[in-house]
């Protein structure tokens, strides 16, 4: 169980990794910061509902995913220390297109995104880490299209065991990661079993 201090220190943290805030900058977030504790399954935002907040993972693991005629795109996996929310929709004020779902217990420290707005548009350091946020979430999407576009479901596969977030196989379910990678879980599993050591 974390504190609003615990959570906030956290918070500041991942911020700072950006750029420092001041202290006055930092103050004028605070106040409206809030724990949300999710169980399996819950939604942190929900697909065809106007999304209004922005939250840090403090524990736990999401999904994000589109859905569409029963079928389910996942796009996303956010955990522990990395900012969660359906952008797009917090930024036009239209319903999401995706929903964030608890792929298990999982906290965090979430503010509202109106909030986060006002604080871009009034103070230099917010400005800042504004600017250094969407420049991370374009590379962010601009690598996982070139991705789909330019590799092989193999390569896909062998970039994601080499990557960043390779302990994410041992901690989502394989039809999710197949999905990710834009494969059926039966092309998955010949993909493991070919490139396993012998």
């Amino acid at each position: 169980m974390y504190t609003l201090v615990q959570a906030a220190t956290q918070l500041r943290q991942q911020i700072d990794q950006f750029t420092p805030l001041s202290d006055d900058e930092w103050a004028r977030l605070v106040p409206h910061l809030t724990i949300v504790t999710l169980q399996k399954q819950q939604t942190f935002a929900r697909q065809g509902i106007t999304a209004d907040r922005i939250g840090l993972v403090l524990d736990g693991a999401l999904r994000q995913f589109y859905a569409k005629d029963g079928d389910e795109r996942t796009t996303y996996f956010f955990f522990e220390h990395q900012l969660t929310g359906a952008y797009m929709s917090c930024v036009t004020g239209r319903p999401s297109p995706v929903t964030i779902e608890a792929l298990t217990p999982t906290t965090c420290v979430s503010f509202p995104y109106a909030i986060f707005h006002n604080l871009l548009e009034t103070y230099p350091g917010w400005q800042r880490f504004g600017r250094l946020l969407a420049e991370y979430l374009m590379v962010a999407l601009e690598e996982r299209m070139a991705s789909l576009l330019l590799l092989s479901p193999e390569e896909r596969y062998l970039a994601l065991l080499e990557g960043p977030y390779k302990d994410l196989l041992q901690r989502v379910p394989q039809h999710y990661i197949a999905s990710y990678l834009g494969i059926t879980p039966v092309s998955m599993s010949r993909i493991r079993n070919r490139i396993r050591p012998r």
